[in-house]
């Protein structure tokens, strides 16, 4: 632990922000952390972190305060109200939320943070559990340049790709377009692997072969060995990818711009929710795809 860094609260430690938050600790930051699981606080606190029982103790002495929770309501659950961040943080301390949300969240909770004297960085993240525990997550961020910088460092601990892309929200318009993309090759990728075990071909042998050429992807080598061993333990749940499906089409239809592959991709993620999916990972598009083949789906 260093005195020269920024002291950090952590509020979030799921999937995403356990490993990443660990990162921090192992790259020599102060890390108080809170979440609504107590095993989580112990998991951080076994990792050299210190636990908190409420938001108000845990960013209470913090420099730099992030938020890794699953949607907008749960951002402002921790945001706002007199338990909150703004309420507790002190003045001059740097919000830096790295929760997938819609992008008018994030210009709302920079407006109401500046009341405050709390600055405000939106820095959501892609890569998944894997990019998260490996700390090579592309962030993508939107606000002001110079807290852009003085976050920096921290950024580098837990990501590869650090990109400032504009204004508050500008973070947030990106990893819509960031989903959309991967929702749709996720879904090319499965009906190609029914395509190819229909047709009675080598399958690892296939996608090996296709990951070498324009067809390769980041997505089909992250989720290549989902699609083999049908192992759709959650890196990143659908339940997760329908909310972000969600942001992407309606952020879409207020600028006006079309998305017809996207609003079917989105439509399959919504049937897979339904049909009781909703807690594996986005690979399980795959099951889909069997579905409407007639194929067996394999538990």
């Amino acid at each position: 632990m260093s005195d020269d860094l920024p002291k950090v609260a952590w509020i979030g430690l799921g999937i995403m922000g356990s490993p990443m938050s660990e990162n921090l600790i192992r790259a020599g930051y102060d890390v108080t952390g809170h979440t609504l699981e107590q095993e989580k606080i112990d998991r951080l606190v076994a990792a050299g972190g210190r636990g908190a029982g409420s938001i108000a103790e845990a960013v209470r002495d913090a420099d730099v305060v992030i938020t890794m929770v699953p949607a907008s309501p749960q951002v402002e659950a921790v945001a706002y109200g007199p338990g909150g961040v703004l309420a507790n943080a002190r003045p001059g301390a740097l919000l830096i939320d790295m929760s997938s949300i819609t992008p008018q969240t994030s210009v709302d909770l920079a407006k109401r943070a500046a009341e405050k004297g709390v600055r405000v960085l939106d820095a959501p993240v892609s890569g998944g559990e894997a990019g998260a525990v490996e700390a090579v997550l592309s962030i993508m961020v939107g606000g002001e340049r110079d807290d852009f910088e003085a976050a920096r460092p921290l950024f580098e601990a837990l990501g590869k790709t650090i990109v400032l892309c504009g204004p508050h929200g500008s973070g947030q318009t990106v990893k819509a377009a960031n989903q959309l993309i991967v929702a749709v090759n996720i879904q090319a990728c499965a009906e190609a692997v029914v395509f190819l075990e229909k047709s009675g071909v080598d399958l690892s042998a296939a996608l090996d072969v296709l990951n070498g050429g324009l067809a390769g992807s980041t997505v089909l080598t992250r989720k290549k060995d989902n699609f083999l061993k049908r192992d759709f333990a959650p890196g990143f749940r659908i339940d997760l990818h329908h909310k972000d499906m969600g942001i992407v089409t309606d952020a879409a239809r207020a600028v006006g711009a079309a998305l017809p592959v996207g609003a079917v991709v989105a439509q399959l993620v919504a049937s897979l929710r339904a049909q009781g999916d909703g807690g594996l990972d986005h690979s399980a598009l795959l099951r889909s795809v069997e579905r409407l083949s007639g194929q067996p789906v394999r538990d």
